[in-house]
């Protein structure tokens, strides 16, 4: 289902609770025209070729052309080079896509505050994208992915890989049946800080050390502020620091809070506050917090109050005896609570157990995926959007998820205006909806 959108139309959708397919029953995001029939290869490029961007490499080469790769460290995205030999090799992705013309689609597995500016400009040339989550560095560029996307007519999909998972389209089903009744609370949490990555720091390295040969420093530091090269930041800790990423709730939020947000068609967010452990700064997440989202009622539908833990966990009474997982979460109805215990909204479970033994799953309403990168080739070929596009879901997801960063940032409530994309009579908010950016790199 094809359905144009102008700009005022969407803004207003990005208001309302639950635009798109998963929310109000139809896709908007329009598909690119493409003569290829569906057995035609792609041709495909891959933007940050190493860590993450190896494995989405290999899902896509499987059955796909791949034409160009590109990456700042090439010790890094060695095995995906050398893997592809043939395939031309670029450290700027600006370089690849102004020379590169057979380029059809692209994949981006940078760190998160150069997803906009890599995905933006495929986009703007008229090509396919698959961008890693979350899908953006801030609030403002997650509108402005879904504005060029809508404009574009590309196919798109963020690389929350659960919302191709069919146990995820499972458990939607049974919440939108009204087995566990009517939610009002949801609890959603993670372990990450510090047991992946650390946050809460202060102050930034004092070594000095050297630039690696292989790594082209100011290209990976790209629009955030300028600073010395430390391996506290690059190749794998940078989530850890603002200027270059998201912390755990951007990280792991788009997995975690997606199951809920889809289930309950939550839209935007009326209000967001943060209850943070210790000190929050200019340069590092806290570790440990609470950040409490309000959803206004959706039609029939009624308020919902979203907790997102770091460290801490929701209260064990809530589980019902289960064990609490590492992350995962909890959807509490009126007849019942539906337990995520995975990152990726599978391995679901009806609580209290002894009220759902003769449960029996609801008829199927949501179409199976063929996999998550597969789901998203599709798309590039002419079929149906996938479901993480930019224009009905990852978008709209990314801001919510975002907001909760900019209330930890400002330390106070976020009254927060979808349409306007601005917090109520809170100007502090700004700086962190829409950032700044280094001298020579705009999105403009």
């Amino acid at each position: 289902m094809t359905r144009k959108l102008n700009r005022r139309r969407f803004l207003k959708a990005g208001a309302a609770a639950g635009a798109g397919y998963w929310l109000l029953g139809g896709i908007t995001e329009s598909r690119a025209s493409r003569q290829n029939g569906p057995m035609e290869r792609l041709n495909v490029a891959v933007i940050g070729a190493g860590g993450q961007g190896g494995g989405n490499l290999g899902n896509v080469a499987r059955t796909e052309n791949i034409v160009a790769l590109c990456d700042i460290d090439e010790a890094r995205a060695r095995n995906s080079f050398n893997a592809h030999p043939k395939a031309p090799k670029y450290t700027d992705f600006r370089v690849m896509l102004e020379k590169q013309k057979d380029i059809e689609a692209v994949v981006v597995s940078t760190a998160d505050h150069t997803h906009a500016f890599a995905s933006i400009a495929a986009m703007r040339l008229g090509k396919h994208c698959y961008c890693e989550k979350p899908l953006t560095h801030s609030v403002w560029e997650a509108r402005q992915m879904r504005e060029v996307a809508a404009k574009q007519k590309v196919a798109t999909q963020m690389g929350n890989q659960g919302t191709s998972d069919n146990a995820l389209r499972e458990a939607v089903e049974i919440v939108r049946s009204g087995a566990i009744g009517d939610v009002r609370e949801v609890h959603v949490w993670t372990d990450r800080p510090g047991n992946y990555w650390r946050q809460g720091h202060a102050n930034r390295p004092k070594e000095r050390p050297e630039v690696p040969k292989t790594l082209s420093w100011d290209l990976w530091l790209g629009p955030a502020p300028e600073r010395p090269y430390h391996n506290a930041y690059h190749p794998f800790a940078w989530r850890g620091w603002w200027d270059f990423g998201t912390g755990a709730l951007g990280d792991m939020g788009c997995h975690i809070m997606n199951l809920p947000y889809i289930a309950l068609r939550l839209g935007a967010p009326s209000s967001v506050m943060a209850e943070v452990d210790g000190q929050v700064n200019d340069e590092s997440p806290p570790n440990g917090l609470i950040v409490t989202y309000e959803f206004p009622a959706r039609g029939k539908l009624p308020a919902v109050r979203m907790k997102w833990y770091e460290v801490r966990r929701p209260p064990n009474e809530l589980f019902h005896g289960r064990r609490v997982t590492s992350g995962g979460s909890l959807m509490v109805g009126s007849r019942g609570t539906l337990f995520s215990q995975s990152d990726y909204g599978a391995n679901n479970v009806l609580l209290p157990e002894k009220d759902f033994r003769a449960f029996k799953p609801p008829e199927r309403t949501l179409p199976r995926s063929p996999g998550h990168h597969a789901e998203w080739i599709r798309a590039c070929k002419g079929g149906a959007p996938a479901m993480s596009n930019f224009v009905d879901h990852s978008g709209p997801l990314t801001e919510m998820v975002l907001l909760g960063n900019v209330a930890i940032r400002v330390g106070k409530r976020v009254v927060w205006d979808s349409e306007r994309l601005r917090a109520t009579d809170l100007a502090a908010a700004d700086r962190y909806i829409h950032r700044e950016y280094r001298k020579g790199w705009s999105l403009g």
